[in-house]
């Protein structure tokens, strides 16, 4: 599982290269994606390589590393990520929710929906990245999930949540269950 070991790194240079800018030691996701970056290296990260691939108010998500800010960097928060991996069979059946797959079309609610509820690093264009689905009340999105990162067998199920007027319907639960079955198929 060498992959989990720095997997923003497998993922941005390895399949999703095409999607990301930046050097061999240093990249970042294209505009539009997920302001994530990843290093050959987090421990010694190639800031000097990845810098003329971003732009002045930029915000980035590195995994593994943390120390002083670069010159021409600072750091805004410092947190940690836990990285699960689902090692069972398919997830138990529930009543199925009614999800439809997104597309471009959704994707101003799409944005609109992370920016209200913060699940993380989301972009106009994350739809690029993978499978995306979602639950309408109304016409208006209120509950999605989708997949983003992708190094070598593992893909992330991300962008999970819901508008907080629907909570409480287990709605991301049994998007998520939707994800991973489809995913272990």
């Amino acid at each position: 599982m060498r992959e989990l070991d720095n997997i923003f790194w497998h993922a941005l240079a390895g399949r999703q290269r095409s999607m990301t800018l930046g050097g061999e030691h240093a990249r970042r996701y294209s505009p539009g994606l997920p302001g994530i970056v990843a290093f050959t290296d987090p421990h010694q990260p190639g800031w000097d390589e990845l810098a003329p691939f971003c732009a002045a108010g930029e915000r980035f998500y590195v995994a593994d590393w943390n120390g002083p800010a670069p010159a021409g960097w600072r750091v805004e928060v410092e947190t940690t990520m836990e990285l699960m991996v689902w090692a069972d069979a398919a997830p138990p059946g529930e009543e199925p929710v009614e999800a439809v797959p997104l597309g471009m079309a959704h994707a101003g609610q799409m944005v609109a929906l992370a920016e209200t509820t913060r699940p993380g690093p989301f972009g106009p264009r994350n739809l690029e990245l993978g499978d995306y689905f979602g639950v309408f009340e109304g016409g208006e999105l209120v509950a999605m999930a989708g997949e983003r990162m992708h190094a070598g067998r593992f893909r992330e199920v991300s962008a999970i949540c819901t508008h907080p007027q629907f909570h409480g319907r287990g709605l991301a639960r049994r998007l998520v269950q939707r994800i991973v079955a489809a995913q272990l198929r």
